[in-house]
């Protein structure tokens, strides 16, 4: 009998990561990593200079906070939007302002709906996000999940920006886990980038001697009509 496979609270965690790196390396086109360790913590908590916080809930319920530092919000910011078009002269210089905290909270909008995407995907479970709250804060302020989890699980993974800036992902969730039966198909994810790519295949070898061959029958036939 085929031995079921595990997928624990770090296998999500490990999920959120590849999010958090793909979604801002594409959004900023510069290089986004994250440590290969990670904590464990007993709270999750915002933190300065620039904390975002987002709750999920469906099939499992859990928190996700980013907490920015000054620098690495500035260079992820200008980044995004100098990527966009935007020239650098126009753009904010400090992390208090508001369009820095609203493109941040884009970016974590991105981020979680990428997660849980592709949660869906490899899990066939579907969690639904809500709206990422950004906050400039100078002090650390307390987070806890609004619901009753039996076991508390919360994580921190340290990411790094191309000009060694630090931030931090800190992911809060009941202790869970998913059993992957030995009838569990994966969905195939659509690739519509694919699709545009596509190009019709050219005539093989065998196409080309059938083509051939029915040419020189239909040769063959006029020859005996006298044609």
């Amino acid at each position: 009998m085929a031995k079921a496979k595990t997928i624990t609270t770090d296998d999500i965690l490990l999920v959120l990561c590849n999010s958090v790196k793909s979604v801002l390396t594409t959004a900023t086109d510069r290089p986004i990593s994250y440590s290969a360790m990670v904590q464990k913590i007993n709270k999750t908590c915002l933190k300065p200079d620039l904390g975002c916080f987002v709750l999920f809930d469906g099939g499992f319920s859990g928190l996700v906070i980013i907490n920015f530092t000054a620098k690495a919000a500035i260079e992820i910011y200008q980044k995004y939007m100098i990527h966009m078009g935007i020239p650098k002269n126009e753009l904010a210089q400090s992390h208090t302002a508001n369009d820095v905290g609203d493109v941040m909270g884009e970016l974590m909008n991105q981020i979680v709906g990428d997660f849980t995407g592709v949660i869906g995907e490899q899990l066939h479970t579907s969690i639904t996000q809500n709206q990422p709250k950004m906050l400039t804060i100078n002090k650390q302020v307390m987070l806890s999940i609004d619901t009753n989890l039996d076991r508390p699980q919360a994580r921190r993974v340290t990411f790094t920006t191309e000009q060694n800036n630090i931030f931090y992902l800190e992911l809060a969730m009941d202790k869970t886990e998913f059993i992957k039966l030995p009838t569990f198909e994966e969905k195939e994810i659509f690739d519509i980038d694919a699709l545009f790519d596509f190009q019709p295949d050219t005539p093989t070898e065998n196409q080309e001697t059938t083509k051939d061959s029915s040419s020189q029958a239909e040769q063959d036939l006029l020859d005996q009509l006298g044609i």
